[in-house]
């Protein structure tokens, strides 16, 4: 498929990463209720039904990914996604903009981390998993920045806020975390080399192939969402946005 262009949402287009991960978002009443179920929430919700929707606004500059719900138990990420598409809608932007709010729409539906049982965060590097399908996409689009953004839980791994990075063979990736850092005090989680510590991770395997990218984690509890984390993963991807001048 190619980019459809959405008459009815200004200068949104959208295609799909797959037709096989499609679920009814509605059905998670925690994530359902922190949504403002505006026209373009509706139709967001709605495409997921089908598969894994990706989202585009703009047509110039640097190509930049804003991806959740890899994990579709972590719930914050997803919603701040949606408000972020639902802000950045009809603006005239200076970069290239996509969005994959819920990367696997039937985990989300289930509150479920895993997508038939498999960890999207950990198969990243093995063809043509659903999680392999978005850096197949990245790849074909160009997209020269990814930012992943994700929860975590107390008494989990990491179990506090931050941002991960590394330092080698993209260099950018640790300069970006530095970036959001200090910009609204996330903690930096940094490796010397990317996939040292686990493989199959997007962020990793984005950056072993040079496309700079980085994790962020607020904290909330699984399948649930804490108060303040979505806005805490807005400010992430936000100032995710900021480095590049958006």
């Amino acid at each position: 498929m190619v980019f459809e262009k959405i008459e009815q949402f200004a200068n949104l287009e959208m295609d799909y990463i797959s037709d096989f991960s499609g679920g009814f978002i509605s059905k998670n009443s925690n994530l359902l209720e922190k949504l403002e179920l505006n026209n373009l929430t509706q139709f967001i919700l709605e495409k997921s039904v089908h598969g894994t929707p990706i989202f585009k606004l703009g047509n110039k500059g640097t190509k930049i990914l804003i991806l959740s719900g890899i994990h579709g138990n972590e719930l914050p990420p997803q919603i701040a996604n949606v408000y972020l598409i639902n802000e950045l809608i009809g603006k005239d932007l200076n970069h290239t903009l996509f969005f994959i709010p819920f990367a696997s729409p039937k985990s989300t539906m289930n509150n479920e981390r895993t997508f038939h049982s498999m960890d999207l965060n950990r198969s990243a590097h093995i063809k043509d998993s659903l999680s392999n399908l978005i850096i197949q996409k990245i790849d074909k689009l160009g997209i020269n920045f990814v930012g992943d953004f994700h929860s975590t839980a107390v008494n989990s791994n990491p179990g506090f806020e931050a941002i991960f990075s590394s330092k080698s063979p993209s260099s950018e990736s640790f300069l970006i975390a530095n970036y959001i850092s200090e910009d609204v005090g996330s903690e930096i989680i940094s490796f010397d080399f990317a996939g040292s510590s686990y493989k199959g991770a997007v962020e990793d395997v984005c950056n072993l192939k040079e496309i700079p990218a980085i994790t962020g984690e607020v904290v909330s509890p699984f399948a649930n969402v804490a108060t303040g984390s979505v806005e805490r993963s807005f400010s992430q991807m936000k100032s995710f946005l900021s480095y590049f001048g958006l």
